[in-house]
This record gives C-alpha cells, sequence and structure tokens, in this order.
C-alpha cells in the first residue's frame, strides 16, 4: 500500500474542517492550541505514518494550503 506525506501551508489555513473530514484514515485534526497569524486554529496530522496518500483532504481544502506527496 502506497505511504503519504502531508504538508500544509499553515499561514493559509483558515481551520474550515474540510480536510479533517474528507480524510479516510482519520489523522487530521484541528490543534485548538496553535494559531496561525491570521488567527484560526490550524490543522495538524496526528499520526503521519498512517496517511495513505489519497490526497481527499488536499482535494477538500478551497484555499489549496494541503500538499500531498506519495511513496509507492
Amino acid at each position: 500500500m502506497p505511504k503519504g506525506k502531508v504538508t500544509f501551508n499553515y499561514e493559509r489555513c483558515k481551520g474550515c474542517l474540510l480536510c479533517v473530514n474528507a480524510c479516510p484514515a482519520h489523522i487530521l485534526y484541528q490543534d485548538m492550541e496553535t494559531l496561525n497569524k491570521k488567527g484560526y486554529n490550524i490543522i495538524k496530522v496526528s499520526e503521519p505514518d498512517k496517511c495513505i496518500g489519497c490526497a481527499f483532504c488536499a482535494m477538500m481544502c478551497p484555499d489549496s494550503v494541503i500538499k500531498v506527496e506519495v511513496d509507492k
């Protein structure tokens, strides 16, 4: 099974949670203790090694904040 690596442009993230809801591996969460410069709580990856590289999170993001790289 392919493995993925998810990275975020945290300063563009507005914490809309669309990516969190789209993730079939359930590894994304909203960090309620970290704010970006715009004052939004950012999204983080809880278990990076469980990313399957599907890129559903990136497809759902309206602001192109997420980048997914896949190792095959």
